[in-house]
């Protein structure tokens, strides 16, 4: 049931506290779009930078935040996002929240960043980020910025 859920609509309207934000950092190197990946710490599984909206903070400033905090870049944040997914969230995964995923253009990857010891991080190409990602729906949002940013369909 929780896997149909989680499947069953890609926005829905929720309460603030049921909706996080992520971001999904990407470059562009030699003409190629990357996409910077990293692991989750309870599953290890990779996924894209979220986290819970901060008071008083935009849902894409939050989000670039969360790309600091667990990915260690920095860059350019979109402000309108390339759409939105259902994750689970909490100790034992029966919360659903839902995600709004705003692409952030990396410009500058740090050495040092607060969860670094937490977590793996690593760049991929759109093929292998769609094979790496846990949820195929992040995948499917990959590809769609993959499209925007080389203006391919």
């Amino acid at each position: 049931m929780r896997d149909f859920l989680k499947h069953w609509s890609p926005r829905v309207q929720t309460s603030g506290d049921l909706r996080q934000a992520g971001a999904m950092p990407y470059a562009v190197i030699d003409g190629r779009v990357a996409f910077l990946l990293i692991t989750s710490r309870r599953s290890g599984k990779w996924i894209f930078p979220k986290g819970a909206i901060e008071p008083d903070t935009t849902p894409w400033d939050s989000a670039a935040m969360e790309a600091l905090e667990e990915a260690g870049v920095s860059g350019e944040i979109a402000r309108e996002a390339v759409g939105s997914y259902r994750a689970s969230t909490g100790g034992d995964g029966a919360t659903l929240v839902d995600v709004d995923l705003f692409p952030l253009k990396v410009t500058t990857q740090h050495e040092n960043w607060r969860e670094k010891d937490q977590r793996l991080r690593h760049w991929a190409t759109l093929p292998e980020a769609r094979r790496l990602l846990a949820d195929p729906i992040l995948g499917r949002l990959a590809a769609s910025l993959h499209a925007q940013v080389t203006g391919s369909k």
